[in-house]
């Protein structure tokens, strides 16, 4: 009994990662979108949990190092004017951060977001392995991400897993990992309205 629940959840929590289809933004979209911030290098897993149970739905990955870029997994979230390739999202302004995150917390989900610092070095090692890792399937979003993390100086102790909550709880033991969630009322079809409002702030200044 205990497997047979054990399997229907892992199904909930893999179908609960959506579907990705490859995609190639050509290099001056890639150029044109490329955004620097001046924080420090870091790396970033934004976990989406379910308010009813507390178990995960998604896992995301931001890599702030030469240029800040946002690995979305067999996510749903994408704007047009931010370049993708296969599931890395370019030009992740703070703006374009908010925007994830506000689309992925709602009524029935918080986000968590965990930020560890790294040296330079380790950042684009990882946004290295983030951006030829190719296309994620679906059901495959905290794997994917587990995956690019395995062995990289500082995140040996991470296991490799399907779901988003073991992830997450991992992660959060590393050192000096600091922690924010964010909950929102918004309800659950608000995504198309988010979007809008995305696409017209990005028509305007200081993006």
């Amino acid at each position: 009994m205990r497997r047979h629940l054990l399997s229907l959840a892992l199904v909930a929590v893999l179908a609960a990662c959506g579907a990705a289809q490859p995609t190639w933004a050509p290099d001056e979209a890639v150029a044109k979108a490329r955004y620097v911030h001046d924080g420090p290098p870091a790396i970033t897993l934004f976990t989406v949990t379910s308010t009813r149970n507390g178990t995960g739905a998604h896992s995301g990955l931001m890599v702030n190092g030469s240029q800040r870029i946002m690995f979305d997994p067999a996510g749903s979230w994408a704007l047009p004017r931010l370049a993708e390739r296969n599931d890395v999202h370019f030009g992740m302004t703070d703006k374009m951060v908010n925007f994830y995150i506000d689309y992925h917390a709602r009524e029935t989900f918080d986000v968590y977001e965990q930020t560890k610092i790294v040296s330079p070095a380790v950042a684009e090692l990882v946004m290295q392995r983030a951006m030829a890792y190719g296309a994620v399937s679906k059901a495959h979003c905290t794997y994917s991400i587990s995956h690019i993390l395995a062995g990289v100086p500082g995140f040996e102790s991470l296991p490799q897993t399907y779901f988003p909550r073991k992830y997450m709880e991992a992660f959060g033991k590393l050192p000096d990992v600091t922690t924010r969630k964010i909950t929102d009322d918004d309800a659950d079809n608000n995504h198309g309205v988010l979007l809008i409002q995305a696409k017209e702030d990005l028509h305007t200044p200081n993006r």
